[in-house]
Formats: structure tokens, sequence, C-alpha cells
């Protein structure tokens, strides 16, 4: 199994920001490649929704919501994924869940492997 570990939530005042992370990892062995990291997002009472992926490749992309604000980047040599969140606003609350797809390990391809989440508030 995935492990997908998230951090850099909190509570911040609109126009802040905020850097998540997310690192990949399967225990006691390793992860050779994953295809494409993303982020979603749930805030309270709604579904979960895409915020940005980003392939191994380089290829990027974002909701329409989110771009000019947020920046996804990933470091492959360490199978983490991060997302810059800039300009931040009330409805940008929500829960933020690291995604991973087609993760390549000795074992065998793994499809898809969710994060807990990580909370992120925005308010005054």
């Amino acid at each position: 199994q995935v492990q997908l570990v998230e951090s850099g939530g909190g509570s911040v005042q609109p126009g802040g920001s905020l850097r998540l992370s997310c690192a990949a990892s399967v225990p006691s062995d390793r992860i050779f490649s994953i295809r494409v990291m993303g982020w979603y997002r749930q805030g309270s009472g709604n579904e979960r929704e895409l915020v940005a992926t980003l392939s191994r490749a380089g290829m990027s992309s974002y909701a329409d919501s989110v771009k000019g604000r947020f920046t996804i980047s990933r470091d492959n040599a360490k199978n983490t994924a991060y997302l810059q969140i800039d300009s931040l606003k009330p409805e940008d609350t929500a829960v933020y869940y690291c995604h991973a797809d087609r993760i390549a390990t000795p074992a065998g391809i793994i499809l898809s492997s969710w994060g807990q989440g990580t909370q992120v508030t925005v308010s005054s």
C-alpha cells in the first residue's frame, strides 16, 4: 500500500499563504515513479473537487477557481508534491487531499492512492 502523508495545513487570514506537502512512500519497499500527483479539496457540505494536478513529465492543470493563486510542484526524486497557495480566500476553506495516480513499485503498479487530508481554514 502507498502512504500519502500531507502536511502544511492551518488557519490563515484572507490574503495569506500556505504551502502544502504530500510525501508518498511504500512501507518496506520503494517507489519507482508516480505518473500523476494532484491535490483535491472538499469543503463542508461540498463534493470533493479537483484543485491541481501535475504529471511526472511536467504537465499541470488547475481548477479555474485557483488559477493564478495556487502552484503545484513536485520533486520526483523524493516522491513529494507541493501546493503553494497564495491570496487565500474564505471559500478556499476545505480539507485538502493529496492523490497519486499509477504508482510504480517493485511489486507492481498501484493505480490510485489518497492521503488522509489536511485542513485549510481561511478566516479573519
